[in-house]
């Protein structure tokens, strides 16, 4: 079976939203992604590319997200007293329909979005996505060096494949290692139902609503 692709619409779960992202979110995503803790294990190419003003990030930001041929979203909080921030992005992109892949990355959150049920929710609506679409392989990657990243890809239960030598030069001029994570189709029931009872266990015992003490 060939996948079909999906149809770029905005996307609902439990105390988040996935919207399709445009120039007019790069304010908010900047306050809400620009900073030191979320660039320095590599997103975005690492701490080089960390900009400090609004306009150098929208320029960063133009370029550095796939929005010709990928599904760009921002994270929207949807419940609680942060309702309609924005608590960061991710992308569903490299879609390969013949071969049934596609890829979840460029993904970052807030810190204040750390340790609550948004990342979950967030791997959690893509992949349902992608394997509703007849996608069989969801790639997940991450900088070998990003072990915040790597901890959360594999609490998702996703399988490690190994690592990509020499595989991104960093925004730094370095070059990464990418350490390949992956979800087959066939793994995706026993998935979601592990990724369900922890978005269920985390929506009772952290809820969304404290991470608002987190903010200054």
């Amino acid at each position: 079976m060939v996948a079909t692709r999906p149809n770029f619409v905005p996307l609902q779960g439990w105390a988040i939203s996935l919207e399709p992202m445009t120039s007019e979110h790069f304010a908010d995503l900047f306050a809400a992604i620009a900073h030191p803790v979320v660039f320095e294990q590599g997103f975005g190419g690492g701490l080089a590319n960390l900009t400090t003003d609004i306009a150098t990030f929208s320029e960063w930001a133009s370029l550095h997200f796939k929005f010709d041929t990928s599904h760009v979203y921002i994270i929207r909080a949807t419940t609680g007293p942060l309702t309609g921030a924005i608590l960061g992005t991710t992308t569903l992109g490299d879609f390969d329909d013949e071969r049934e892949h596609t890829h979840i990355f460029s993904t970052a959150f807030a810190p204040h979005a750390w340790g609550t049920t948004v990342n979950t929710m967030t791997k959690y609506l893509l992949l349902e996505r992608a394997f509703t679409h007849g996608y069989g392989r969801v790639r997940i990657q991450a900088d070998v060096m990003n072990h915040r990243s790597r901890r959360a890809i594999e609490a998702l239960g996703a399988q490690f494949e190994g690592v990509v030598r020499r595989d991104k030069q960093r925004a730094d001029g370095s070059w990464r290692d990418t350490a390949l994570y992956s979800i087959l189709i066939d793994e995706w029931p026993m998935v979601a139902e592990r990724l369900e009872q922890r978005i269920a266990t985390k929506a009772t015992s952290h809820p969304l609503s404290v991470i608002a003490t987190s903010l200054g």
